[in-house]
């Protein structure tokens, strides 16, 4: 039995996880955005999971996230599942949140990123950052952030996961993916003890290896990804 806390569980690729790691036994701390939304995660809560709430969006209230999650005890895994398609908050909830709580949250075993295909039209520019930046850049940047984490931190096993176009609320209705194949490398890459889960750096999609834009590989561009990230947030990761 391990203890896995998920972000953006109230809903989608997060809630099945959640809900999928319940069954399987293990400990769970699921998240809703708000304190309105902890009616959407009431029965996973009944089930035994511990409940955190926080709007990614905010910096103030990712720190305060991270303290909730490590006053329930350390984690072994954090799946950083958590994302927004378009909007003001687009840079805030897919890439500062992920960054801050991976910096604050004291350090678990694994971690698991949330990316997509679509991280391979992003731009390699972290001033993007502070500027025009598309869903497709953000992906690009937490993919940068898994593989920089996995050669930093060599006793944490850091995966990026692309969970295919799946039938979210973000996916919509006709996405043509598998739902349960959208979050079963994510659960898998947080638990198993399969040899090919017990590795680091990689980029997965379904359960298998993939080749992820060449910048995400880049030391030089995780370097500088790391370096803006750390000034915009006033936290080094450590």
């Amino acid at each position: 039995m391990t203890k896995i806390f998920i972000t953006g569980s109230a809903q989608g690729l997060g809630r099945g996880a959640a809900e999928e790691l319940l069954a399987a036994g293990h400990e769970v701390i699921v998240h809703a955005r708000t304190p309105g939304r902890l009616a959407a995660v009431a029965d996973l809560a009944s089930r035994g999971a511990q409940v955190v709430v926080g709007d990614l969006a905010d910096a103030r209230q990712t720190r305060e996230l991270a303290e909730q999650v490590n006053r329930l005890g350390a984690v072994d895994a954090v799946i950083h599942n958590a994302g927004v398609l378009s909007g003001p908050s687009l840079v805030a909830v897919n890439v500062l949140a992920p960054y801050l709580l991976t910096a604050l949250v004291a350090r678990p075993a694994r971690l698991v990123y949330l990316s997509s295909g679509m991280h391979r039209g992003g731009r390699p520019r972290p001033d993007l950052l502070e500027g025009a930046a598309s869903y497709s850049d953000t992906k690009l940047f937490v993919t940068t952030l898994a593989a920089a984490v996995a050669r930093l931190w060599p006793d944490v096993l850091s995966n990026a996961v692309d969970p295919g176009w799946v039938p979210t609320r973000m996916g919509g209705a006709g996405a043509p993916d598998d739902l349960r194949l959208g979050h079963l490398t994510q659960t898998w890459l947080a638990t198993s003890d399969d040899p090919d889960a017990l590795t680091s750096g990689d980029y997965w999609h379904h359960r298998r290896r993939a080749t992820p834009h060449p910048s995400a590989v880049d030391r030089a561009f995780q370097d500088q990804l790391l370096d803006r990230l750390a000034r915009l947030t006033g936290t080094p990761l450590g």
